[in-house]
């Protein structure tokens, strides 16, 4: 009797290893596979991200008798004309910065001798001491060796106005025929009771999810708008390109808000020439960034939306090792999805605990 009880341990035990074996294969598999069609399924997730944001507005239209394709459509053109005007309005200073860096290097790396110059001293002695003579290094060596090309970006054109294109007519059809999808993949369901329990699930999956994005983009709309006018009373030059830059880096948590305070020191330490004047627009946005992230964010959302830090990062990681810049913008939306929809089906709730704050 032991040694059949021992023998049946002995093979479930194999039999763990090799499930295992097989969803590490799996997971490996889908990594690559989520790698090797990422140009199809970037635009995917963003056009579902976006269409889930907007469904709400269309939805309230049609309870005012207005068709679905009309508010799709009326919504687009607005969305479009307004995200237009705003790339209009910052492209002028964008390529002026992209014009006048290798310069403007040039210029930032003389302020800072007073810093550099006990740390050269040093390291000259220390290699005085090492080979028996001094060396000078050259600071302002390869100042003259950075270029941006804008010629590098406008060869990049069609394929960027292709995929804005995809995303805006996938945005335009999920708006118009996401609830017709959603009840055909209900109908699918084998009886009454699964049918119910499935509309509760997309319903609310879909409510929680809209909320969440919705919530996200008015939260950094406002940080972009406040830091705009906070670096307009500091007399930054382009203070609305920065609040841009400071609202679409903030999609990325933690790194976006450091990218964002170092882009600032920069600017500071290139526009001032007092070293105080220079730290503080970088000093400002910390602070504020820091309010919004420990208090108005954790606050708004609730404890429901909130993710594990560690979370964040190993998915900001994995994502952004995957897709680039559009997976680390793309990450933490899909990591808080992803939770939302783990807390309503049956057998991932582990995951959801795993991830939660």
């Amino acid at each position: 009797m032991k040694a059949t009880t021992r023998g049946v341990n002995r093979l479930r035990g194999h039999l763990r290893s090799i499930r295992m074996s097989f969803t590490a294969l799996l997971i490996l598999a889908l990594l690559y596979t989520v790698t090797l069609v990422k140009g199809l399924i970037i635009p995917l997730v963003l056009a579902a991200f976006i269409g889930l944001a907007l469904n709400p507005i269309v939805a309230r239209g049609t309870r005012h008798h207005i068709p679905r394709w009309l508010g799709a459509s009326v919504l687009m053109l607005t969305l479009m004309a307004g995200i237009g005007t705003g790339i209009s309005m910052l492209t002028q200073p964008a390529l002026g910065w992209l014009h006048s860096a290798p310069s403007q290097i040039r210029s930032f790396i003389p302020k800072l001798e007073h810093i550099t110059r006990p740390l050269e001293a040093a390291g000259r002695a220390t290699q005085t001491l090492v080979n028996g003579h001094p060396t000078r290094p050259d600071a302002t060596q390869n100042a003259g060796d950075v270029a941006i090309s804008v010629w590098d970006v406008l060869a990049n054109a069609p394929k960027v106005l292709a995929a804005v294109l995809t995303v805006v007519l996938l945005v335009y059809f999920f708006l118009v025929y996401g609830d017709l999808i959603l009840r055909r993949l209900v109908e699918i369901a084998p009886n009454f009771g699964y049918k119910r329990h499935a509309v509760s699930i997309v319903r609310g999956i879909q409510t929680e999810v809209s909320r969440y994005i919705l919530t996200t983009v008015v939260i950094n709309v406002s940080l972009g708008v406040i830091t705009a006018g906070m670096l307009y009373l500091l007399h930054m030059p382009d203070p609305v390109l920065w609040g841009a830059v400071a609202m679409i880096a903030n999609f990325i948590p933690y790194v976006g808000a450091i990218v964002t305070t170092a882009t600032l020191l920069f600017v500071g330490l290139i526009h001032y020439d007092a070293l105080g004047n220079a730290l503080l627009p970088a000093f400002c946005f910390a602070c504020l960034t820091a309010f919004e992230g420990n208090l108005i964010t954790p606050m708004i959302l609730g404890r429901r939306m909130r993710v594990s830090p560690i979370a964040i990062l190993i998915w900001l990681l994995v994502w952004g090792w995957l897709w680039g810049v559009p997976g680390a913008l793309l990450a933490v939306p899909m990591l808080t999805s992803t939770k939302l929809i783990a807390e309503r089906v049956r057998g991932w709730e582990w995951f959801a605990r795993m991830v939660q704050r």
